[in-house]
């Protein structure tokens, strides 16, 4: 399944220029991976002109310094075979702004609520998506 996946919120914590702290997200998305899932870092970030300004880069770093492999960033690599849309095709998207998505309201960690991973993974495991 290609599923994309929101940063800010969904991934890390809020803290936009910089990444946020560690919200539970590795694990699962690791366990997403494992379970033969592509994800696509479907994000609102983006590099601008000055090298202080690549903040799309730096969350792509994230992926890579925790060793989650991405599919596409900030699109589906194969929509464009049968697409002119410029939507990231996914099947499923994780992002702390959806509708139904469980969410933390932890003021210590971030002023704005961010993503319950642990729900989350309870989520996918129901619908097979991850197997134990």
């Amino acid at each position: 399944m290609v599923i994309a996946v929101d940063f800010d919120g969904t991934c890390v914590s809020h803290e936009f220029p910089a990444i946020g702290e560690d919200i539970g997200a590795v694990a699962v998305l690791k366990e997403l991976v494992d379970s033969g899932n592509k994800l696509i870092l479907f994000t609102m970030r983006s590099n601008g002109k000055s090298p202080e300004e690549n903040y799309l880069d730096e969350a792509v770093n994230w992926f890579k310094e925790n060793d989650i492999p991405l599919f596409g960033i900030q699109k589906n690599p194969t929509q464009g075979r049968w697409t002119s849309s410029p939507k990231c095709y996914a099947k499923l998207y994780i992002d702390d702004a959806a509708l139904g998505c469980p969410l933390i309201f932890d003021i210590e960690t971030s002023e704005r609520p961010f993503v319950d991973w642990d729900k989350v993974r309870d989520l996918l495991v129901l619908e097979e998506i991850i197997r134990e």
